[in-house]
């Protein structure tokens, strides 16, 4: 099955964070092999403009330059216009932070199969959201399992 994947910045960062949590190592697993099929073509990474402002933000000139070329691999790229502009407004105003909110509103725009994170509040925050969300979000790890366990059967 192919998916349209949307990874929100702290994924990309999450090979980077401490590897010594358990978490954290699964996660960054998780996030390796997503970015792994979209490479090989099996899905499709959906970048945006968000994400490259977020990403712009990060001090570490290492950092930055590998979770560029993360994020490098999209195949498709969502542009911020007035529409994606006044989701945001509208999410923002749903309690979420702006850079979570331009996610879930590129996420929309780019019709995604799923928006992925493991910022633990913006998860928990679109889950409560439930049906005003146009989009799935859910943690990368979580997704894999489930996706992968839905190919073998």
């Amino acid at each position: 099955m192919s998916f349209l994947i949307y990874l929100d910045v702290c994924c990309f960062n999450r090979p980077f964070d401490d590897q010594r949590q358990e978490r954290i190592r699964l996660e960054a697993e998780a996030v390796l092999l997503i970015l792994e099929r979209c490479q090989n073509g099996v899905w499709t990474l959906i970048g945006s403009e968000a994400v490259e402002a977020e990403i712009g933000q990060i001090r570490d000139p290492d950092r930055l330059a590998q979770v560029q070329t993360f994020a490098g691999a999209a195949a498709q790229r969502v542009i911020v216009d007035g529409s994606v502009e006044r989701r945001v407004e509208e999410w923002i105003r749903q309690g979420f932070g702006a850079f979570d909110a331009f996610h879930l509103a590129c996420a929309e725009a780019g019709n995604v199969t799923v928006l992925l994170t493991t910022d633990d509040r913006f998860l928990r925050r679109a889950i409560r959201m439930g049906d005003m969300l146009q989009v799935r979000v859910a943690n990368p790890l979580q997704w894999l399992l489930e996706v992968t366990s839905d190919e073998r059967e």
